[in-house]
């Protein structure tokens, strides 16, 4: 078994007194002192700062490089406006997503920003497609911070005030604590928030910083999860693989009109037939939300029912835990197609017993982005 990496805030999450678990190869906080549940409610009502430097940060550079980084992608990259940002994914020649990413115009660059557990992948990917007419560097001296909830701006805008001008999706260098770091107004939560590059000598300091504002509190990936999974959001290797479809996974949104069938850059890019014939005429099953009954979560790998007793299996639970913020568990997971309309009424296996779960729309808890 490898050794596990530690990224630059280990030492100060030691000391924080957090739970530390072997995550993508990393050893990385699960919780702090203050639970679990009380980290997911305070970052919903206040702020949330979260250790992310285990995911991949790249800088592609070069001419030309949003037209062959298009060739991997199903999204617009061409008509992204410098200062902005996008979500995206890698996908394969079967139509199944490799990765899903955020990708931003830097001016005279592209930053993407990778899954932990991929980038090694993703790295080699972008290499082979696109060198040597550009540059793929993997930025290894830097830190990634997540500040997230409705309090993140005002903590973080006691540092530098131009954040308040900034939109979901925006990105911008500012200077932090006298450092340059590359913000972007996005995160994971569903929560208003950015997310921060910073050198990783400074990251320590830095993350003191934000720590001392009463409304600021160190988040594990225990309530990252929770957060997210309220929010309706996908962890790929869980809600999104190699074998599923942007169309199966519900993010056909995440395909521009351009880049589709009819669209002036139409295609390019790895399993477009599947994707085009899944988006004209449907994918044969779909993520949905899923709300148990009762007070038991329906964990990952769940298999459920058409009906009480009797008959296969007809999908299955891809993430499933309780929600702090609704009081009740919820999950996704996936369905056949004809089964996803939001009131159907299916059966969760559970320890040999099969109990009732609903769809649900999806997200369980509101956007608070900053449009």
């Amino acid at each position: 078994m490898a050794e596990l990496k530690r990224t630059p805030l280990y030492d100060l999450h030691i000391e924080l007194g957090a739970k530390m678990v072997p995550f993508a190869g990393y050893e990385m906080p699960v919780q702090y002192p203050l639970g679990v549940m009380k980290e997911h409610l305070h970052t919903r009502a206040e702020a949330g700062l979260f250790d992310v430097s285990h995911m991949g940060q790249v800088i592609l550079r070069g001419a030309g490089v949003a037209e062959r980084f298009e060739r991997l992608v199903p999204q617009d990259v061409i008509g992204l406006k410098e200062g902005r940002q996008r979500y995206g994914f890698f996908t394969n020649d079967a139509g199944g997503i490799e990765d899903d990413l955020m990708f931003a115009n830097r001016g005279d660059h592209l930053l993407v920003v990778v899954n932990a557990a991929c980038k090694e992948a993703d790295v080699a990917r972008m290499r082979a497609a696109l060198e040597p007419e550009a540059e793929v560097v993997e930025i290894t001296d830097r830190a990634l911070l997540a500040l997230q909830g409705p309090g993140a701006e005002a903590a973080l805008a006691v540092l530098a005030p131009e954040v308040a001008q900034m939109k979901f999706m925006d990105v911008a260098t500012l200077s932090l604590n006298g450092v340059d770091c590359w913000l972007s107004r996005s995160g994971y939560t569903g929560e208003d928030g950015f997310e921060i590059s910073v050198p990783a000598e400074a990251a320590v300091e830095l993350s003191q910083i934000l720590l001392s504002d009463a409304r600021v509190e160190a988040i594990g990936l225990g309530a990252r999860n929770s957060l997210r999974l309220e929010a309706g959001l996908c962890l790929y290797g869980n809600d999104i693989d190699a074998g599923t479809s942007p169309v199966d996974a519900a993010l056909s949104w995440g395909i521009q009109k351009v880049r589709r069938k009819g669209g002036a850059r139409a295609g390019g890019f790895p399993g477009e037939e599947r994707i085009f014939h899944e988006l004209e005429n449907g994918a044969a099953k779909k993520r949905v939300g899923l709300a148990p009954e009762g007070r038991a979560p329906m964990r990952e790998g769940t298999a459920l029912f058409a009906a009480e007793e009797g008959g296969a299996a007809v999908g299955h639970v891809t993430s499933g835990a309780f929600g702090p913020s609704l009081g009740a568990p919820m999950a996704m997971g996936y369905v056949p197609t004809a089964m996803s309309k939001i009131g159907t009424r299916l059966f969760g296996e559970l320890r040999g017993k099969r109990l009732p779960v609903t769809v649900a729309e999806l997200p369980f808890v509101p956007a608070g982005f900053k449009r």
